[in-house]
């Protein structure tokens, strides 16, 4: 069978990487000196390859190289009829296998391998980690034009042993001419940073952003061979923006190698330009919003005091534009509705920006709105990122969303979502719960006796609103939530920025300047297998828990069975709002529990997948505590999980604990 030429260097590229790597080349070398030392007799002063295989053969080291290539040849019907599949990575197993990826030899790749760290000295005194033993981990993630990637867990050390490779697409949005290879000056205006973040995760599975990085990798273009090396610094986040943690170091390629390569003056030259074209645009709008800034506080003197943010500090302490935090976001097939985005934001941790030393920013707390890509990555942020995401979600599905600002009890500072329905509805959105309400305004005119309206929001004041187009600053007499209407096209009501000075710092018209918008990712859990990994988990934790109190247990599967309605009901109606199917859970736990026995139970809710955490919540309820340790006469209990997953990894999880016993007067 022969091999088309590209698919052979491509196979050749693959083998000599694998030799590479296995230092196959300086085993030949001792094997070779050594044969020669040893077991070349005098007369014959000539060695043959024959007799240099047979010395590798004979030492393993043939055996060995075989078993490291694996080549995948059964393809199934599915894939041969199916479209090309994304460009992936090359992720080391155990054992090694060589991971298969659809290249496409008329494109070009960017091959960016990570081939270790130095100088993390925050982990200089960590010891070695034993085999088998729980350590704390670094995780690289990397996104690059509408792809995304992410590193093995490495054991957290001062010299972190990442060695992996990202193989990049250069053209995967705009698939350009596809009969021709796009060349180094066509790549040159791709301006495109290769984002990467870097996440510890500790024993109990929490995770940290460790540092944000923005890659410049078109230096490739100049360098001899289409290949360079970079030492990358990362800086810390927050409040440690300034603070080394550590140098990756960085291998950049081009696939298939450049014909040409430009020179390092053209390179430098592009790099100035842009660099001067951003500036000029961020120095006109910052301009533009003095401006505006003095004119709104001429409106009324009070307005000092109302939350109108116009610029926010990123995780790597840059100030940027509020609407350049927020764009459509499409999810293709990951999510079918609006409700589900927002059930999907909600299940995202909530955690405010770390502060050291208790000093805080606005209301006693850090500053940080964080890329959508460090808080998809970290699995939670503040709730800042809660609603910047929400806000995209929502664009994305076609609504008219925005951001607010403003303030819930006792002042504290608050973001939420808020749609702007074609016939003038207004919903908010609250990104941390999923929760929606219907704004009906309070007119301070009506006469005493009219009934007003109850606000259910938890929301007080609102100083701005803003999305990805638009910015309006509350000009209204009072920021009170419950008297605010929302005819955002009244400049009475509502300061409106100019569109245009809003285009030129935000997406499109901003590439340069503002980190792309990474995709969303489907969720690697098994619900499945998850839920009955818990549930087996946490009947262990029960019967144990009895047994040290001198109870035994008898479980009912059929009663556990029945219970999963209940919790799929209980989902559905966090997700859209509506309870569906309670009837026939009623009547099949009646028909479950027989005359003269007791039913209790007890749903709870979690959003991570820690079973003796779960375990020791629930016992802290007393509702809960009754039914685990519950005594009388033929007692059976019953547990049921069920974990339903969402892109990102987030996952909801419902538990039922129940028990049945016959009464007992």
């Amino acid at each position: 069978m022969s091999l088309p030429p590209e698919k052979a260097s491509e196979l050749k590229q693959i083998i000599h990487q694998q030799l590479l790597k296995m230092d196959v080349h300086g085993r030949i070398r001792e094997v070779l000196a050594e044969t020669i030392r040893e077991e070349l007799v005098p007369e014959h002063q000539q060695l043959s390859a024959e007799n240099l295989i047979r010395a590798l053969r004979q030492r393993g080291i043939i055996d060995d190289v075989m078993k490291e290539l694996k080549f995948v040849t059964d393809v199934s019907e599915t894939e041969r009829t199916s479209a090309p599949k994304p460009a992936t990575h090359f992720v080391e197993r155990e054992p090694p296998v060589l991971k298969k990826t659809n290249i496409d030899p008329t494109r070009r790749y960017l091959y960016l391998q990570v081939l270790g760290g130095k100088a993390f000295l925050e982990h200089l005194q960590e010891p070695e980690p034993l085999p088998g033993q729980m350590c704390s981990t670094f995780t690289l993630c990397v996104h690059f034009r509408n792809q995304r990637f992410r590193s093995k867990p490495v054991p957290c050390a001062c010299e972190p042993d990442f060695q992996d490779g990202f193989l990049l697409e250069i053209h995967k949005d705009s698939l350009g001419d596809g009969s021709k290879m796009v060349d180094a000056t066509t790549m040159l205006s791709v301006c495109d940073p290769v984002h990467m973040v870097l996440i510890r995760t500790d024993t109990f599975g929490d995770t940290t952003l460790v540092a944000s990085y923005f890659l410049e990798w078109r230096s490739v273009l100049a360098a001899e061979n289409g290949i360079t090396n970079v030492a990358v610094e990362l800086l810390g986040v927050g409040t440690e923006s300034k603070v080394s943690v550590g140098v990756l170091n960085i291998r950049l390629e081009m696939y298939p190698p450049l014909n040409k390569t430009l020179s390092s003056e053209i390179t430098s030259t592009q790099f100035a330009l842009e660099r001067q074209k951003t500036a000029e645009k961020e120095r006109l709008f910052l301009v533009y919003a003095k401006q505006w800034w003095r004119e709104y506080l001429q409106i009324r003197p009070t307005h000092n005091t109302r939350l109108v943010k116009i610029f926010a500090q990123d995780e790597n302490g840059v100030n940027r534009p509020v609407c350049s935090f927020v764009r459509p976001l499409r999810a293709g097939r990951l999510l079918d509705t609006p409700r589900q985005a927002a059930r999907l934001v909600s299940l995202l941790g909530h955690e405010r920006a770390p502060v050291i030393g208790g000093v805080g920013g606005v209301g006693g707390k850090q500053e940080q709105w964080c890329t959508l890509l460090a808080f998809l990555c970290t699995n939670k942020g503040d709730c800042e990122d809660h609603a910047n995401l929400l806000c995209s979600l929502l664009l994305g599905f076609g609504l008219e969303a925005f951001v607010c600002v403003g303030t819930k009890a006792k002042g504290v500072p608050h973001t939420w979502v808020m749609t702007y329905g074609s016939d003038g509805t207004i919903t908010f959105w609250e990104s941390l719960t999923g929760n929606r309400y219907i704004h009906r305004p309070i007119n301070p005119d009506d006469p005493p006796l009219a009934e007003q309206p109850k606000p259910l929001y938890p929301y007080r004041t609102i100083g701005c609103i803003f999305n990805h187009q638009k910015f309006f600053g509350n000009c209204q007499p009072s920021d009170a939530v419950e008297l605010c209407a929302f005819d955002l096209y009244d400049e009475s009501k509502w300061k409106p920025m100019s569109g245009e000075a809003i285009k030129s710092v935000c997406p499109p018209g901003a590439t340069a300047s503002v980190p792309p918008f990474p995709p969303l990712c489907a969720s690697t859990i098994d619900a499945a297998v998850t839920s009955n990994e818990i549930e087996v988990q946490l009947r262990i934790l029960i019967s144990e828990h009895r047994k040290d109190l001198g109870l035994s247990t008898v479980w009912d599967d059929q009663l556990s069975y029945v219970l999963s309605p209940s919790l799929a009901a209980y989902e559905l109606e966090r997700t859209v709002g509506v309870s569906a199917g309670n009837e026939e859970f009623q009547d099949a736990v009646r028909r479950a529990v027989p005359d003269g026995h007791t039913f209790k139970g007890f749903p709870i809710h979690f959003v991570h997948r820690n079973a003796r955490r779960a375990f020791a919540t629930c016992l802290r309820s007393p509702f809960c505590e009754e039914i685990i340790c519950c005594r009388g006469d033929q007692v059976r209990l019953a547990v049921r999980v069920r974990v339903f997953t969402y892109p990102e990894s987030a996952c909801a999880v419902w538990i039922m604990f129940a028990c049945k016993y016959r009464s007992v007067l």
